[in-house]
């Protein structure tokens, strides 16, 4: 059966070596398949409800149910990972050639405050919470990684760092799966109740929802607009996420714990401060200097337009990823106290977010 032991890692910051051969193409033709059923329903939704339910969240769905109620083979998982993973780091490339580089800059340099503040408050909830609770500080300091800047990306990059152990870390990787994936779900409709605008919204996913692919997913469902602007936040997080897990690795150096990790330091790097990130800049650069209006005047095709219904269509495959590998079972095994400490994180970073927003304003 397909239970992946990093299934609920979508954020990984490289795909694994399997990704690049063709043991990828019966998973990855699974999550086209989802995606492209998903995209079957939300077309035949009455109006109202397809206004109100993005066909993203029918992939995440999709996926979920039939990733936890069929028997996967084996087979499928390299596939399945490759899709939430290299494919939605291209869609996210892609979606670069929609910004201009000002604009990224100007997303960016007003969301670094907001930023810095809730990941200060989210790694500082963390601790009180887990000494609170008798849990490993380790496993509380995971959770709080993973929450303040990049969701499982954050929490696997940090683990090496701190020394967690195994069980630590797939306990924070289930913690922040669930209570993204229920983000997924809840925040398009506080939105739309609370009668947020685009760019409120896409600032509020951008900055409190933990993994990419999820503030993806919750942005994009709510509209087009959100979802771009919640990217482009969310990639200033991530961007910022190197800082994060020096800071967490003299904060262990300063308590006596070891903080020297084995491993390939080029890799490390490549976890601490995701590639992805500088393509994104460099097709908005691009885009900026006329790029991508001098190439569609060259080949005759409207090519900003293309792309970005290329970008649609990849991160609709890539949700359906993270639906088909999300396991609800890993996540009951998890334990009470972790889920307590996640939620508690979670609920007062996005609260915390929405009053930074009334008082400072948008992003966008």
């Amino acid at each position: 059966m397909f239970d992946p032991a990093d299934a609920t890692g979508q954020d990984t910051g490289m795909p694994p070596p399997s990704a690049r051969h063709l043991d990828v193409l019966p998973g990855l033709a699974l999550a086209v398949l989802v995606g492209l059923a998903a995209r079957l329903v939300h077309h035949y939704l009455p109006a109202h409800v397809a206004g109100a339910l993005g066909e993203v969240i029918f992939a995440v769905l999709i996926g979920l149910l039939l990733g936890n109620l069929v028997p996967l083979p084996d087979s499928l998982a390299p596939g399945i990972r490759f899709s939430f993973q290299t494919v939605l780091r291209a869609a996210i490339v892609l979606l670069g050639a929609s910004f201009s580089f000002q604009q990224v800059l100007a997303i960016g340099g007003k969301a670094v405050g907001m930023i810095a503040i809730l990941m200060s408050l989210a790694l500082a909830t963390a601790h009180f919470l887990g000494r609170l609770a008798g849990v490993p500080g380790r496993l509380a300091t995971l959770i709080g990684v993973g929450t303040a800047v990049c969701g499982n990306s954050a929490i696997v990059a940090t683990a090496p760092v701190i020394r967690a152990r195994d069980e630590e870390v797939s306990f924070a990787v289930a913690t922040n799966t669930l209570f993204g994936t229920l983000a997924v779900l809840l925040y398009p409709v506080i939105g739309r109740l609370l009668h947020f605008g685009d760019a409120q919204f896409g600032t509020w996913v951008g900055t409190a929802v933990n993994d990419t692919s999820q503030v993806v997913a919750a942005g994009f469902a709510y509209s087009e607009a959100a979802g771009r602007l919640a990217t482009a936040v969310k990639l200033t997080r991530n961007a910022l996420m190197g800082l994060v897990i020096v800071g967490v690795g003299i904060a262990y150096a300063r308590t006596g714990d070891a903080t020297s990790a084995p491993g390939d330091g080029w890799a490390r790097f490549r976890q601490s401060f995701p590639l992805f990130v500088l393509g994104f800049l460099a097709m908005a650069l691009l885009n900026s200097v006329g790029g991508v209006r001098w190439l569609s005047g060259a080949v005759g095709h409207d090519l900003g337009a293309i792309l970005r219904e290329t970008s649609r269509a990849m991160i609709l495959v890539a949700l359906a990823g993270v639906g088909l590998s999300t396991r609800l079972e890993a996540m009951r095994r998890t334990g009470v106290k972790p889920l307590l400490i996640g939620f508690a994180v979670a609920a007062i970073t996005s609260g915390a977010s929405l009053l930074l927003i009334h008082f400072i304003g948008p992003a966008g």
